[in-house]
């Protein structure tokens, strides 16, 4: 994946918050490595608290636990993987009692001393909403810096939003 285009993700963003609240529906994300960026991106429209309630960062597995996140989740797969993310975007939908939850886990730049499942640039995502739990998997190419990372993932989680709202 290339660098993306930071102005284009935040339109994109724009026009998501504008059709969940044509839509009527919620959304809430438990975000780690992307700290908080998805929802900062859904809150830049005018009108977005009609959609987002609140939204978590979890940066430590503490955190994530702490959350509703089970232990033995990130013992037995990893804090970096699928079944992660999947945990998270159910947590923080149940506790928001959003239509949509998100949860986002993965390395960017360096590899995450504390957790042997780091793999820079690797990150995981899904969505938790009426039809089920969807997660992906993807591999970003090196970045100059954490926002590049984090506008990167950012416009392949909307992406795959866009295709469920």
């Amino acid at each position: 994946m290339e660098k993306c285009d930071e102005k284009s993700v935040r339109n994109q963003y724009r026009e998501i918050t504008k059709k969940l609240i044509e839509k009527g529906k919620t959304i809430t994300t438990m975000e780690s490595c992307t700290s908080g960026q998805i929802a900062s991106l859904i809150t830049d429209t005018e009108g977005a608290s009609a959609v987002i309630k609140g939204a978590f960062v979890t940066y430590s597995n503490e955190g994530k636990i702490m959350q509703g996140v089970p232990a033995e989740t990130i013992d037995k797969f990893g804090v970096y993987s699928k079944e992660t993310a999947a945990e998270m975007a159910k947590a923080c939908r149940k506790a928001y009692k959003a239509d949509i939850g998100i949860g986002i886990t993965g390395t960017f730049g360096n590899a995450d001393p504390d957790n042997a499942d780091s793999v820079p640039g690797r990150v995981f995502f899904a969505f938790d909403f009426f039809e089920g739990t969807k997660t992906f998997e993807k591999n970003l190419l090196h970045q100059k810096n954490r926002l590049d990372y984090k506008m990167a993932i950012a416009k392949e989680i909307a992406d795959e939003l866009e295709k469920i709202i």
